[in-house]
């Protein structure tokens, strides 16, 4: 059902049973999957696309041209992925010309007033609490968690399974698997409930724990860190993916 209020441009594909509230507006060249729901009073900008069962609930912005001086007007993206909620008064803002696109996952929910900036990639299945704030180019990655009123600085890379305590901030790499506090943020142990929950085995949780006692409490510096972890853990996939974040790590680990 579309309301009669709602502005919708011309060139808009909507799905089948795709709902728009009143007084939403619709920009050209958007793409909604099937069974959307749109509260009211939401934008979504030109070259939008969103995929299937999703929800946006009233006064989202989601699309928009992104808060960076140095965007010129150029044709960027903005993409949402399916089953995503976003709740009241989100703010999405679509990519600049460095990376040409926007994007959030499927699976993802994006509680309220939190805001994602232009060039952020955030992974599947990714709970940001209200109020998270991510700045430009940040990525995300699966299924991590931001509690609420966490700050993400710009360019900074938070891991797959990461949990980040609500108020922190991070302006460092955030590695795979972990939890993060305190002020600055710190390494406060490996994410072992939201692991179990997501059917790691005991043995591959105690692997990464392992890796985590060498390269936060050994004493060795990240070289050295690095190196006995390559040395001294088999090769699962969980270590793998540890040793590739940690060494390709642009902005410092916290």
């Amino acid at each position: 059902m579309i309301h009669p209020t709602a502005i919708i441009a011309d060139n808009v594909n909507l799905g089948v049973n795709v709902t728009i509230g009143p007084f939403s507006v619709i920009d050209k060249n958007v793409i909604i999957g099937d069974n959307c729901f749109i509260g009211n009073n939401v934008t979504i900008g030109c070259d939008t696309t969103i995929g299937e069962k999703c929800k946006i609930f009233h006064s989202s912005s989601i699309g928009e041209v992104p808060q960076d001086l140095k965007y010129g007007g150029e044709k960027t993206l903005t993409k949402i992925g399916n089953n995503t909620i976003i709740r009241e008064f989100v703010t999405i803002n679509k990519g600049t010309s460095e990376l040409g696109k926007t994007q959030v996952g499927s699976n993802v929910l994006l509680m309220a007033s939190t805001h994602v900036a232009h060039d952020c990639l955030v992974g599947d299945n990714v709970i940001m609490s209200n109020l998270a704030t991510l700045g430009g180019h940040v990525k995300i990655g699966r299924w991590a968690i931001l509690g609420g009123g966490v700050l993400i600085h710009q360019f900074t890379q938070i891991g797959d399974h990461s949990l980040i305590g609500g108020g922190f901030r991070a302006v460092q790499d955030v590695p795979p698997f972990i939890v993060a506090a305190n002020h600055p943020l710190t390494y406060k142990g490996v994410n072992i409930v939201g692991l179990k929950r997501r059917g790691f085995s005991k043995k591959d949780i105690n692997l990464i724990k392992q890796a985590y006692k060498i390269f936060f409490r050994s004493g060795a510096n990240r070289k050295e860190a690095l190196k006995k972890i390559e040395l001294e853990l088999p090769k699962t996939k969980e270590i793998q993916t540890i040793l590739r974040f940690l060494n390709h790590s642009k902005r410092g680990i916290i």
